[in-house]
């Protein structure tokens, strides 16, 4: 397996069919909250394919299926910030994360009479849905936050390039919060087949690449004063904080959350070049459903508006008091 250069990467991958479209609505978004004086966080959310065919038929995946990214999502809403969330197509979003499966379905009504059919929320389904359904018509009213789409890894790179490039303007009152589960190997466009691989030709001899490191280039050069966020997943904890410190100290971000594959959804390690920093649920917050982003988050606002001060630019921290609340 060999690694290229992200300049390479992107020289041998075209961008995706609707990449302009992105980037003009990527501009647009952070111009304006640039304007208002706001925060901007980049989520990025969900796993990358590396398509083995042209026409794609098979293709290597990552596992990931979005939760941490939407949920975290909400959170930075609360908190007053505009929302980049750059998501995996058909992974979980904020706000609709809430009703996966037939759960929607189960709290609806239906009447049919004569020519009129009449949908209604049951009652007993009114207190659960209406305050989802508030933060989310407020955050679209708003346009506090943005969706864009990728499935392949070369268009994850492609769309967060131009994210960043979009995001620099900012300056420290951008943060990335890079959640997304990126896929370490790649297979170069000259060695996919146009077509779908054949099982008579027996089984296929696939050649995996390295993917170039791209946090190096966005942390020194794409958005250098930025709040960067990375997450590292293990599976020997052993492993989790010595690599989340190594990362630290090769790419000079400002944050690692570190989590085991089998605890991630109740226990976080937050590793800073200062300090590290545990987060266990409780078990009584497990079983009422409490989401471990929210504290996530909360750490990260904080550390950012250090990082705010620590830049000279705590006069830019609030920005305009639009940001959707809990309802009350």
């Amino acid at each position: 397996m060999t690694s290229g250069s992200w300049e390479e990467f992107f020289a041998i991958h075209l961008p995706p069919p609707d990449f302009e479209d992105n980037r003009s609505l990527l501009k647009e978004f952070c111009e304006r909250h640039e304007h208002y004086g706001n925060k901007i966080v980049l989520v990025t959310s969900g796993g990358t394919t590396v398509p083995l065919e042209h026409n794609t038929v098979r293709f290597v995946d990552n596992f990931s299926a979005g939760t941490r990214g939407s949920a975290s999502t909400e959170y930075f809403l609360e908190h007053g910030y505009a929302v980049i969330f750059m998501h995996r197509q058909k992974s979980l979003e904020p706000f609709t994360r809430h009703f996966t499966g037939q759960k929607l379905l189960d709290m609806l009504d239906i009447q049919e009479r004569g020519p009129n059919t009449t949908i209604t929320v049951k009652p007993d389904s009114v207190d659960v849905l209406a305050p989802i359904l508030l933060r989310y018509k407020a955050a679209h009213a708003a346009g506090a936050i943005l969706h864009v789409s990728f499935t392949t890894v070369s268009e994850y790179f492609w769309l967060l390039r131009a994210a960043c490039e979009c995001l620099a303007n900012l300056g420290p009152r951008a943060v990335l919060y890079l959640a997304a589960a990126v896929s370490d190997f790649y297979v170069p466009k000259d060695c996919v087949p146009t077509h779908k691989i054949q099982s008579e030709s027996g089984p296929p001899i696939i050649q995996l690449h390295l993917v170039p490191k791209m946090l190096a280039p966005l942390v020194n050069l794409w958005v250098p004063t930025a709040y960067v966020v990375s997450f590292k997943l293990e599976t020997d904890e052993n492993l989790l904080v010595p690599k989340a410190r190594a990362a630290l100290e090769k790419y000079k971000h400002k944050m690692v959350v570190g989590n085991m594959l089998q605890t991630r959804h109740h226990r976080v390690i937050m590793v800073t070049p200062d300090a590290t920093q545990e987060i266990i649920l409780t078990r009584e917050e497990v079983h009422a459903g409490v989401d471990i982003e929210s504290s996530i988050v909360l750490e990260i606002v904080r550390a950012h508006a250090e990082h705010l001060r620590g830049a000279g630019a705590g006069a830019a921290a609030g920005g305009a008091d639009w940001a959707p609340r809990e309802p009350r």
